[in-house]
């Protein structure tokens, strides 16, 4: 099992950039396929970003490729997004999440946990 918690929200204008960080606890954090997604109001949870285990793929949602970029530590149990020229439709919470199976990252129902999220927030 292993417990997520996101940091590096918050309030930025458009064209701003934000770094967004989930730290792990728990184990083998390493084995573990790594996601971004991100839900605002009245809106479904969509994907954003993922990497592999050993970060040598990655993965984006269409509407961010090109400007934002996922990473991950595993010497330090952190799985990174990096988030460049924001939006106001960018504001969402964003939630990492991990998985075990390497496949299906795009799909929210196929990750194991779950962090409690992070909000960001881009004004226009």
């Amino acid at each position: 099992q292993v417990q997520l918690a996101e940091s590096g929200g918050g309030l930025v204008q458009a064209g701003g950039s934000l770094r967004l960080s989930c730290a792990a606890s728990g184990r083998a954090f390493s084995s573990y396929h790594m996601g971004w997604f991100r839900q605002a109001p009245g809106k479904e949870r969509e994907f954003v970003a993922a990497i592999t285990w050993n970060g040598r793929s990655t993965y984006y949602a269409d509407s961010v490729k090109g400007r934002f970029t996922i990473s991950r530590d595993n010497a330090k149990n952190t799985v990174y997004l990096q988030m460049n020229d924001l939006k106001p439709e960018n504001t969402a919470v964003y939630y990492c999440a991990a998985k075990y199976y390497a496949d299906s990252y795009y799909y929210h129902e196929k990750y194991n946990y779950w962090g409690q999220g992070t909000q960001v927030t881009v004004s226009s």
